[in-house]
């Protein structure tokens, strides 16, 4: 068996692995990258990208059907579904060149399309080559995860791996769970004319803000969407369609069902235990350097246990091609990683909602809102629904939710905020162009300062005094 020699092995070619394997080849390192599956990982092939693409074609469905507010009279959408699959797929292909073995074998990076196996160490077997490595970086993404309900495995249920390539509109999709990736499908699908079922053992949208959360779903249900939650399933029958029978007697049927109960990291066959590496069904044990139980080996992204989105899996590039390329020390932080429902309207969050700013620092929190209401050009657009919630400490965001129009690009101000630990004074004393969304922003950090300013006595005493003074 032949033998590569490296400095960085890194295994797994989603958006973390490319991103270690991109950045160290151009710094001058040696990079062997592991792949089995399809360039991309999951976000480019069936996550981020053929979702939100999805998304944009049902939005543009919709838009057809809710001009009357503007004076244009709504029409009925003639859905090409097929069509609208293939929209999805040559997004998915424009983006593709981007993350292919081309472009990384362009860039000098040695790449393996096969399994990786620890056999040692400081060893991975791949494709009948030995790679012996200084550093390896484990970043093998994610698998949907399936509860343990039966009858579930024996009938074509979806997951998002496999629902984007489907070319026959579902009549009516039931979505077993309520979580982002539910949320968001079952609305782009009820957009597209299908009836939707969403069901949930818990509660829908749990981890937000329920004020935030409310918002989303008032707007689904609006529109349609009928979410079951705090419903278990006992059982899954695919007789005649599919059936869902809940363990409260319920039934409830359709045509296909989506499996979106979450995501589970899996090593089948990497024999992690043969290199000492530590690990658990939320991923790789790992320190706040990303470091595993044996030195050599780092992990990113979903492997790494700590939250499971691109941009996450990003920064952990970030962490590790600090220490393992250029020798300097990184840890990782948490508190500043944003995340966002791409319902319409959107759902933001970066660092702690109301509730958990509440249970770590109890009175000390105050809580500023603004509304979409009051801001002029979600007036024009007619897109008032949502609001700016913030959680400070002593001034200081501590934690910040958007709901809204476009909030995924508004939360990256906050994004900021919370990460360099900016003041709100600075917020509040930006000038903005008018008239934006981004005002919301503005007016909500100005909040903290407006009681103190016009509902402050001793002030208005000054104020008068030097009134009286001024030439």
């Amino acid at each position: 068996m032949d033998e590569i020699r490296t400095d960085l092995c890194v295994i797994g070619a989603g958006s973390g692995g490319l991103s270690v394997a991109a950045g160290a080849v151009q710094m001058g390192a040696r990079v062997v990258l592991i792949e089995a599956a399809e360039m991309g990982g999951d976000c480019l092939n069936h996550g981020c990208v053929p979702s939100k693409a999805l998304i944009a074609a049902a939005k543009a469905a919709h838009a057809m059907t809710a001009g009357a507010r503007f004076g244009i009279r709504p029409v009925a959408p003639r859905v090409d579904f097929a069509a609208v699959k293939d929209h999805v797929a040559q997004v998915i292909a424009a983006i593709a060149p981007v993350d292919s073995q081309e472009r990384f074998e362009g860039l000098g990076v040695r790449v393996i399309r096969a399994h990786a196996r620890f056999v040692a160490p400081d060893v991975v077997e791949a494709g009948g080559q030995r790679i012996r490595a200084r550093r390896f970086v484990i970043a093998t993404g994610s698998r949907p995860r399936l509860p343990p309900v039966p009858g579930l495995t024996d009938g074509p249920y979806l997951t998002n791996e496999t629902i984007f390539p489907l070319r026959e509109k579902p009549e009516h999709l039931l979505i077993l769970g309520a979580g982002p990736i539910g949320i968001e499908l079952a609305q782009a699908h009820r957009r597209f004319g299908c009836r939707v079922t969403v069901v949930d053992a818990g509660t829908a949208l749990q981890r937000d803000d329920p004020e935030l959360a409310a918002v989303v779903l008032a707007a689904l249900g609006a529109e349609g969407v009928e979410i079951v939650t705090e419903a278990k399933v006992g059982s899954v029958d695919w007789s005649d369609g599919v059936a869902l029978r809940l363990e409260d007697g319920r039934i409830l049927r359709g045509s296909h069902l989506l499996v979106a109960t979450g995501r589970a990291v899996s090593f089948e066959g990497m024999d992690l235990g043969a290199a000492k590496i530590a690990h658990d069904d939320r991923g790789v044990t790992v320190d706040a350097r990303l470091r595993s139980s044996n030195r050599r080996v780092f992990a990113v992204g979903d492997a790494a246990g700590q939250g499971q989105f691109t941009h996450l899996a990003g920064y952990h590039a970030g962490i590790v091609i600090r220490q393992a390329v250029l020798g300097l020390p990184a840890k990782v932080r948490t508190d500043h990683i944003p995340r966002v429902t791409y319902a319409d309207p959107e759902l933001a969050q970066v660092g702690l909602t109301e509730a958990e700013a509440r249970k770590t620092h109890g009175d000390r929190v105050e809580v500023l809102r603004w509304s979409f209401h009051d801001n002029d050009r979600a007036q024009a657009e007619h897109r008032t629904e949502g609001l700016v919630k913030l959680v400070a400490v002593r001034g200081r965001v501590i934690g910040a939710g958007i709901v809204g129009a476009q909030a995924g690009e508004l939360i990256g101000l906050w994004a900021l905020v919370v990460s360099s630990r900016i003041k709100l004074s600075a917020v509040a004393g930006m000038v903005l162009p008018y008239p934006t969304l981004s005002e919301v922003s503005k007016r909500a950090a100005g909040a903290y300062f407006s009681p103190k300013l016009f509902d402050n006595p001793a002030l208005r005493q000054v104020v008068r005094l030097v009134q009286r003074v001024l030439p």
